[in-house]
């Protein structure tokens, strides 16, 4: 099958989520998505959360955000309509302002608000997988809480990727979040599976990390990728330039980590494909 067939499917749509703040979140949706796009695959990145830090860090100013996710979930704008390019070549982004921290209470009396993020994504699914370079996934940063906004994301999403950081209190509320995850699979959204878990902030030089790393590993199995993003300076100085840390220094362990997370996720994706088309047959 071509590449081009490929990219008319449904793209694969990724929650990237953690209550816990400081994780990695948006870090890994960014180059994610950066990486991805460098190994050809079609990306759009939705931004929500109220910070908008994946939009800053993507290079796009708030002079650029003319629709965002709040005017896609509150005003029911196109998804496709608020996609801006970024940097990256076949990386777009739906960005995010400030007005996102009202949705709650805007959004209080829709007995439905839960599904406000799906029913944006299925009206536009359709229409972006029919262009010519179509998408192969939509990434969606999540805010740091379980709020609604995180429940719109697990609720249209096919999965969630959950960063992990290599710290003492690392499994500490993750058992919230997967309560969260169990609770939309039963009422919102039933093919919500866990994609993986991702460890950030390893740094070889500390036993702790080691021991985290193991102690997530034994409980999660094969759900946690082979791939652990380093504890990297340059990854934390790109956003200040707008910029991935792939554009910003491809050689370094951080970049070349990113790469091989979106290798991991690529591989994983066609075997699901595979396996799913043999339970078809």
């Amino acid at each position: 099958m071509s590449d081009k067939n490929e990219r008319r499917r449904a793209p694969r749509v990724i929650a990237i989520a953690n209550q816990k703040g400081g994780v990695g979140k948006t870090t890994t949706a960014i180059n994610l998505g950066t990486a991805l796009a460098a190994i050809r695959q079609k990306v759009a990145i939705i931004d929500l959360d109220p910070q908008g830090n994946a939009s800053t860090g993507l290079g796009v100013p708030p002079s650029k955000r003319t629709l965002t996710s709040y005017d896609v979930l509150v005003g029911g704008d196109p998804l496709k309509s608020a996609l801006v390019p970024t940097v990256v070549p076949g990386l777009s982004i739906v960005p995010s302002d400030q007005l996102l921290s009202g949705v709650e209470l805007e959004l209080a009396d829709d007995q439905r608000r839960s599904y406000r993020l799906k029913r944006a994504v299925d009206q536009s699914i359709a229409a972006l997988s029919q262009d010519e370079d179509g998408l192969d996934y939509i990434l969606i940063d999540c805010p740091p809480s379980l709020n609604v906004l995180t429940v719109n994301s697990l609720t249209a999403a096919d999965a969630i990727l959950v960063p992990l950081q290599c710290e003492f209190f690392a499994l500490e509320g993750l058992s919230q979040l997967l309560r969260t995850v169990e609770r939309v699979r039963g009422h919102l959204n039933t093919k919500l599976e866990i994609q993986g878990v991702v460890l950030t902030m390893y740094d070889g030089r500390n036993n702790l990390s080691a021991e985290v790393a193991a102690d997530v590993r034994e409980h999660f199995g094969d759900k946690v990728y082979k791939t652990m993003i380093p504890r990297n300076v340059r990854v934390s100085e790109a956003p200040s330039v707008g910029k991935p840390v792939l554009l910003y220094d491809l050689q370094c362990s951080g970049s070349q980590a990113y790469i091989s997370l979106a290798k991991e996720i690529v591989q994983q994706e066609r075997k699901r494909r595979r396996e799913e088309q043999g339970e078809a047959a």
